[in-house]
């Protein structure tokens, strides 16, 4: 009986198609992908996926409690579904500082407004105010501000001052912020990293609109091109190994040429052929179903076959 590939998917129109066809044309066969398709969710029932590609679940909770089930029943869900629900990206920062990456300085902040269901004795921890000249003169000015847990460039501001920052916090309500130092960067790349082993490196101008962030090149040449492709390229790796996901992306923005790790938490990165372009677009595709199945090949019903890093793993040691 062929083995079964299964994407969860939402707006996205180019890829899951195209890696659909794609795991259909290599699997011979003997592996076959189709779109997730879900009818009812029983506990603990077993419905025969032996890899999950997961592009949807952040937004949809009902999807992630499904991804959960099939990995308790021995699906390979990309990426982790356990940990993707506990992940953010403070924490990232603070892990890949202990690992030795390059970052932008960071600080958390509390939330402007409660959270709901809470009171003034609920922060009797919380120091006010806080060491407010500490953190501006640690980070710096112009800097940047966006949710600790957060995607997709949403709810993200640049903050000139101390008064544009109190101005634009007072506009994220409940969200829990992150502030960090402006790079000022040369060159800037995203990575695709897939099964913590595939490495793609593109350059990537954060600046331009949407469909032409793609469309920009190496400013470094020569032989300082190449050392920074390579520390690049062994950061990537280092840090998806940590952090225990199969299909994610890495931003860069370098400065002096130091590679500084801006974003590495995009668990459901863009694979959108007219976004990305084609060459990155048929390397995704490529590599993505590659991936999913040598996992499948390795799928046996019932046993726990789920990525873990080694940040966890070390953790339970």
């Amino acid at each position: 009986m062929a083995k079964k590939v299964g994407i969860l998917f939402g707006m996205e129109d180019t890829f899951p198609w195209a890696f659909i066809d794609k795991v259909n044309e290599m699997g011979g066969g003997e592996i076959i992908a189709e779109p997730v398709n879900i009818d009812k969710l029983e506990q603990g029932a077993d419905y025969g996926y032996a890899v999950i590609i997961d592009r949807i679940s952040q937004d949809v909770p009902f999807y992630r409690a499904y991804l959960k089930n099939a990995a308790l029943n021995g699906t390979y869900v990309i990426n982790n579904p356990f940990w993707w629900s506990a992940d953010e990206k403070f924490f990232n920062n603070a892990l890949m500082s202990k690992l030795g990456i390059p970052l932008p300085k960071t600080v958390l902040l509390p939330s402007h407004e409660r959270p709901e269901n809470t009171s003034e004795t609920s922060f009797r921890n919380l120091k006010f105010p806080h060491d407010w000249d500490y953190i501006f003169n640690y980070v710096g000015f112009p800097a940047y501000m966006k949710p600790h847990d957060g995607g997709g460039w949403k709810s993200v501001y640049r903050v000139e001052n101390p008064e544009d920052l109190w101005n634009k916090l007072s506009e994220t309500e409940q969200l829990v912020m992150m502030v960090q130092e402006e790079i000022v960067f040369q060159d800037y790349y995203r990575v695709y990293c897939l099964g913590q082993k595939y490495v793609h490196i593109m350059p990537y101008e954060p600046r331009n609109p949407h469909h032409l962030r793609y469309a920009t090149t190496h400013q470094t040449e020569g032989e300082d091109l190449k050392k920074l492709l390579k520390t690049i390229h062994d950061y990537t790796l280092k840090m998806n190994k940590a952090l225990g996901y199969d299909f994610n992306t890495v931003e860069f923005a370098v400065r002096d040429g130091i590679p500084y790790a801006i974003d590495f938490c995009n668990p459901a990165p863009d694979a959108d052929k007219n976004s990305v372009g084609e060459e990155n677009f048929a390397w995704i595709v490529e590599h993505a179903a590659k991936l999913a199945i040598e996992k499948a090949k390795e799928y046996v019903p019932g046993k726990p076959n789920i990525s873990w890093g080694t940040f966890v793993k070390d953790s339970v040691k």
